[in-house]
């Protein structure tokens, strides 16, 4: 496509801006949390570090260009191997760059960022591969269509997103764009999924599966060296005495309840049942009044600060939650934990093992004490 093409391309597209999406995306990450902040960042990244240029010819590719990648909105071309992306929503800038692929920009986040914006672990990877911090873009009211088509991408990945029909169709007037897998609800793509597809578009498909069995065997390693929290019942959810709502519990749509029951915990009897009905929600509203029988031996909860652990505990309903009665509740108050694994992805997993699974493996050890 020549510039001037290009340009004409984008420009069309920024004209259909994003319009705020009033979608339940804090039960992704937390019944409180806010969307992403703005700020943007100062340069752009490639695969090896260089630049504008986003020479990717250093990255091995498996298949033939153009190809065809099937999604939930139907299906998308991709010409010829992608060397400019950009990312909409969390993960799928990770899965990029775990397979070698720096994205040329990303959202920023606003829940669980550190000092760049970004996280931990991605910055962690993207020290590894040489590469230079993505430009960043808010999502504070939607899609941020203008900053990502200013990238001039050759691809668009949202594998991982609540993308809707409608914003999908302004993307891909900008560039080839992957929603998420069909079927799959929004913000409800398994992470491994999400890898699987993204390694097609960019040809990395192999790689993709080796990164599958790399973090898999991390996650089983945990298991087999913690034996005794094989069956080990658990409720994760938001108990807050001062909200509207006080108690959310996440079923297994959700990504916390997934990665526990990899780990060989099972899902409490009382959320599954409550959530048999719903196989599209996060999470189920459980009645402070029946408090007493979300039945679990342990339970997870993000607070907002640490003084909520006595709140809960003091509270003459909440406080009997029997895993709150036995003293095996667990309360996150580190953003970036929870983002770690509320939205999974193959760089935040293994950085959750070291840094939140040892606090989940002490409360169901306590249990089986």
């Amino acid at each position: 496509m020549t510039a001037p093409a290009r340009r004409s391309r984008l420009e069309a597209a920024v004209s259909d801006t994003a319009r705020p999406r009033a979608r339940a995306v804090l039960f992704v990450l937390t019944a409180i949390a806010a969307l992403l902040a703005l700020l943007a960042g100062c340069s752009t990244g490639s695969v090896d570090g260089g630049g504008e240029s986003a020479d990717t010819t250093g990255v091995e590719r498996q298949g033939e260009f153009p190809r065809t990648i099937t999604h939930a909105y139907g299906e998308t071309e991709i010409p010829e191997a992608p060397q400019r992306v950009a990312t909409i929503s969390w993960v799928n800038a990770d899965v990029s760059l775990a397979l070698g692929v720096v994205p040329v920009g990303m959202p920023r986040n606003s829940f669980g960022a550190n000092a760049n914006g970004s996280t931990d672990w991605f910055d962690a990877e993207l020290e590894a591969v040489g590469g230079e911090m993505p430009e960043l873009y808010s999502e504070t009211d939607g899609i941020n269509t203008e900053a990502i088509a200013a990238l001039e991408p050759d691809l668009i990945l949202g594998a991982y997103s609540g993308m809707t029909a409608e914003e999908y169709e302004t993307l891909s007037k900008i560039a080839p764009t992957i929603a998420m897998p069909e079927g799959d609800v929004p913000f409800g793509t398994a992470w491994q999924d999400s890898t699987r597809l993204i390694g097609e578009a960019l040809g990395r498909s192999e790689a993709a599966e080796e990164l599958i069995t790399e973090v898999e065997g991390q996650i089983q390693q945990v298991a087999e060296d913690n034996p005794a929290i094989e069956g080990t019942t658990f409720v994760w959810a938001t108990v807050d005495p001062e909200a509207a709502e006080k108690i959310y519990a996440f079923t297994d749509v959700d990504n916390r309840p997934r990665f526990l029951t990899q780990l060989g915990m099972e899902q409490a009897p009382v959320v599954a049942e409550a959530s048999s009905g719903s196989p599209d929600q996060f999470a189920v509203t459980w009645s402070p009044e029946r408090a007493d029988e979300l039945a679990s031996d342990i339970l997870i909860t993000y607070a907002t600060s640490p003084e909520v652990r006595q709140a809960i505990e003091s509270d003459p309903l909440l406080g009997r939650i029997p895993a709150v009665e036995a003293g095996r509740m667990v309360v996150q108050t580190d953003e970036q934990q929870v983002l770690s694994i509320s939205a999974s992805s193959p760089l935040s997993l293994p950085w959750a093992l070291e840094n939140v699974v040892p606090d989940i493996l002490a409360a169901a050890e306590q249990e089986q004490a």
